[in-house]
């Protein structure tokens, strides 16, 4: 592999700190070469920011960067190890086909992870072949760049690009490599593998290098440790109710699939909403629907649990005393998610103080919602533009009431009803990437190389609470079905 271009018409600015942790978190390990590289999907705007020349990388080096077949300057390649509670299952993984090229620092001053996802076998590719198919990365970019428009935290697509190779699965696909953006790759499951197979010592390098990383604040403090479990469980806390708050559901909630960080990780068998119904499942691997819509907040507890346990060792040397401090902690997970929770369904509805009656006056929504299986997303834009009919329950007399009391809670707040309804807009999104609109989107690139189509919709996701006339069409739910959307994982 040999590093042709200049770095300074490039932007690059690599390290990859993780190699200062011991060797058991990482195997340096370069991704397999790929027959013809080309870029299908490139994130000018996320280039911009990391401080990389997009005229420089949207072109065939920038492909050769994306698959591996070259290694940009200050690479170091490697693949992670960690575990993981796989619906519920406890192993050893690790990244099984992905590689880490290093950390990008931006002008800014932030750094953030540059990873190969589908770039070839690894130590811990358990018998996979380490490829992905284009049809999971593209859905991967669509997704990740709609909730960073949504403004949820995430990792990000930076490009995608095809192999020119033929992956196998249930059938013969393109092979395809998502290049993904992250604040860190660092996991739930990363600690547990700490914990189950290093020393006390090496989980607290571990620690201590993830605290430096993403919680400096904390560093100085008598126990650092247990002010890291507080902070990391105030950010998931805050994550799952944003997501709830859209509707979207993640799938494989795997402690392996959250981040230490708090951004939103692996876009595998995720969707979102139609019409409103706590049950929801898409995943077609989530049988018992573990990971539905109304259980994300109880298994966000359940993998936080997780990771306290993993930290056990460092949050006293008295084990017993140990464990009352984690429990102690987590107990605040369920005030923390209600409280972001009710404050964002309270913007969701123009709501700008606080009564007690609040919570019982937004639940009720939610109850007519799932009653009449009203559209979530629409629901809330109708209520924000004032077309009520959009929503469908017009003719529903419970609805009525409802509605009146509503209005009758708007009239006893001092903000004016043009206020209410700027922050309704704010938080309502107008548009979320409907399942059919991205299965259009990845059947014309996937069967036909036509990516117009995934373009208009990443264009007018970008920027969802506009409001905006050419979003009306992508507003539009499904027409019904008799069979259920399914998502798949896509390894």
């Amino acid at each position: 592999m040999k590093n042709l271009e200049d770095p300074n018409q490039i932007g690059w600015e690599l390290d990859n700190s993780y190699t200062s942790l011991p060797d058991k978190f990482f195997s340096r390990n370069k991704a397999d070469s790929v027959r013809s590289p080309k870029i299908v999907a490139f994130n000018t705007s996320l280039a911009g920011y990391l401080g990389l020349n997009e005229k420089e990388l949207n072109n065939s080096y920038g492909a050769a960067i994306f698959t591996g077949n070259d290694i940009p300057p200050g690479s170091k390649p490697l693949a992670q190890a960690y575990a993981g509670h796989q619906f519920g299952h406890f192993t050893m993984l690790g990244d099984g086909r992905a590689i880490l090229l290093g950390e990008q620092m931006t002008p800014s001053g932030k750094q953030y992870d540059v990873q190969l996802k589908g770039s070839g076998r690894t130590p811990y590719s358990r018998g996979g072949d380490g490829r992905a198919t284009l049809g999971p990365m593209l859905r991967e970019y669509i997704i990740s760049e709609a909730m960073h428009g949504l403004g949820i935290p995430t990792t990000r697509s930076l490009a995608v690009v095809t192999t020119g190779e033929t992956v196998m699965r249930e059938k013969p696909l393109p092979g395809a490599i998502l290049t993904r953006i992250a604040a860190s790759h660092i996991r739930v499951g990363t600690f547990q593998y700490a914990a189950n197979w290093g020393t006390k010592e090496e989980l607290r390098s571990l620690t201590d290098y993830t605290i430096s990383r993403h919680y400096p604040e904390l560093a100085a403090n008598d126990n650092p440790y247990r002010l890291f479990l507080e902070n990391v469980i105030e950010r998931q806390a805050s994550l799952i109710a944003k997501w709830q708050l859209v509707g979207f559901i993640h799938g494989v909630m795997n402690t392996d699939n959250m981040t230490i960080s708090g951004e939103t990780i692996d876009y595998g068998p995720c969707a979102f909403m139609d019409e409103y119904n706590p049950a929801t499942v898409f995943s077609s691997i989530d049988k018992q629907g573990r990971y539905a819509y109304g259980n994300q907040p109880r298994i966000g507890v359940w993998n936080l649990t997780r990771f306290a346990e993993a930290l056990v060792p460092l949050l006293h040397e008295n084990k017993n005393k140990a464990i009352e401090i984690a429990e102690d902690t987590l107990s605040n997970y369920s005030s923390l998610y209600h409280e972001y929770w009710l404050s964002g369904a309270r913007k969701k509805l123009g709501i700008l103080n606080e009564e007690e009656e609040d919570k019982a006056l937004i639940e009720s929504l939610y109850e007519l919602m799932e009653k009449y299986n009203a559209d979530y997303t629409n629901t809330f834009r109708g209520l924000t533009v004032n077309r009520i009919a959009d929503i469908g329950l017009l003719d529903k007399e419970d609805f009525k009431i409802w509605f009146g009391e509503w209005k009758e809670r708007l009239r006893r707040q001092k903000e004016s009803e043009e206020v209410s309804l700027e922050v309704m807009r704010n938080n309502n999104p107008a548009v979320i990437p409907r399942n059919h609109r991205v299965e259009e989107a990845l059947e014309a690139a996937v069967e036909q190389s036509d990516y117009s189509v995934m373009g208009r919709l990443l264009k007018v996701l970008a920027n969802p609470y506009t409001y905006a006339t050419e979003q009306e069409e992508y507003a539009k739910p499904p027409e019904p079905s008799n069979q259920p959307y399914q998502t798949y994982c896509g390894t």
